[in-house]
């Protein structure tokens, strides 16, 4: 397991990019943190950098939790990597070499 935290962003596993697709399993998954859990502050800007991924999600955990930080109740840190189920990659060819896509799988089609 690398030196990093799981991304604490409450919407980073239903994103559908490439490098959050586990395709083995059909999955999505959280990306890691930016930055290693000891590095120093001249390693990167904010302290925070090691909680998230990416500013979206930053942003997104604090809107989902500043009425929580407000009220002084403790918020839960995610240890382990979350996932959404359903996923498949789709190859699309077209006149100009092919192309992929990640769609949701949808079970209740006949």
């Amino acid at each position: 397991m690398p030196n990093k935290h799981f991304c604490q962003g409450p919407h980073c596993h239903t994103h559908t990019t490439q490098d959050r697709f586990l395709k083995s399993r059909g999955v999505l998954r959280g990306r890691y943190a930016y930055a290693t859990i000891d590095s120093e502050n001249g390693y990167s800007y904010w302290n925070s950098d090691k909680y998230f991924c990416s500013q979206s999600c930053k942003l997104s955990w604090l809107s989902v939790n500043m009425t929580n930080i407000e009220q002084g109740r403790p918020i839960e840190f995610i240890r382990h990597r979350r996932e959404t189920q359903g996923y498949h990659k789709v190859k699309n060819d077209d006149r100009w070499g092919a192309s992929y896509n990640i769609e949701r799988v949808d079970n209740n089609r006949e």
